[in-house]
């Protein structure tokens, strides 16, 4: 089977600091792939790159076998790449209905002015986004917040919230940065439940950065740990914590030969 996703020797330096270093590795389709690695690994520097937001210096990212590394996002976007965002950037003052519309803006034709005229292609078409919105939200038990203001709703619920919104662009890659992030246990558990669901239903390929180790091992179907900006291992969560090369660079030498 193809990758769907194949990053070869990703280097990335901002002036003399070097963040990524020929980072490699393979997504499969259909496949949940745990980003991790203790803070300062390059994590989202990395997810940066992929989606759009970053131009590597060097190396080739492709999806689905096309070039992509240095596309706009919003170009990647409609080629089927979402992403969400360690702290969710909602508009707090608008509706949650109107946050997760958003997500879908590259489905509406012609431009702003088109838009703000609603003519009626638009007009059509943002009826459609709106209903899909909407089924989203029910879909994550979200229908009752539909008309309430983004603000007026938790942490926890803002980052499903921000997962609506990544998918109104019927992703068929999507990046998770730190979902667990800030989240209660039954929050977490849902989540879980959540990706899984699209996982299966919706034939999505999931790549997730997250410290949670607990839902990476009950998540992922393989793991990809980074340090220091460079790949250090690649394998089941549960080889990822029973390698010392792993537990060393998130504990540091020190604690390791103590614990020796």
């Amino acid at each position: 089977m193809a990758a769907q996703l194949t990053l070869t020797d990703v280097n990335l330096r901002f002036g003399g600091v070097t963040v990524l270093t020929d980072v490699s590795f393979d997504v499969e389709p259909g496949q949940i792939l745990g980003l991790v690695g203790p803070n300062g690994a390059g994590k989202t520097s990395l997810f940066n790159c992929i989606s759009g937001h970053y131009r590597p210096t060097s190396g080739s990212i492709r999806l689905d076998g096309q070039e992509i590394a240095g596309s706009q996002p919003s170009t990647l976007n409609r080629r089927g790449l979402a992403r969400t965002f360690q702290h969710p950037a909602l508009q707090l003052h608008h509706s949650v209905l109107e946050n997760v519309m958003l997500g879908g803006h590259t489905r509406l034709p012609g431009g702003p002015l088109t838009w703000a005229l609603r003519l009626p292609p638009t007009g059509r078409r943002e009826r459609e986004v709106r209903d899909d919105a909407m089924r989203l939200l029910e879909e994550q038990d979200l229908g009752w917040a539909a008309t309430s203001r983004a603000d007026e709703l938790s942490h926890g619920l803002h980052k499903s919230v921000e997962l609506c919104r990544a998918r109104m662009s019927h992703p068929s890659l999507l990046l998770l940065d730190e979902p667990a992030a800030g989240l209660s246990q039954g929050e977490v558990e849902q989540l879980i439940a959540t990706v899984r669901r699209l996982q299966e239903t919706d034939d999505m390929t999931i790549i997730v950065v997250e410290h949670n180790m607990s839902l990476i091992s009950q998540l992922t179907d393989r793991v990809v740990v980074l340090d220091h900006g460079s790949k250090l291992m690649e394998g089941t969560a549960a080889e990822a914590q029973a390698d010392p090369r792993v537990i060393e660079a998130y504990l540091g030498k020190e604690a390791t030969d103590d614990a020796a």
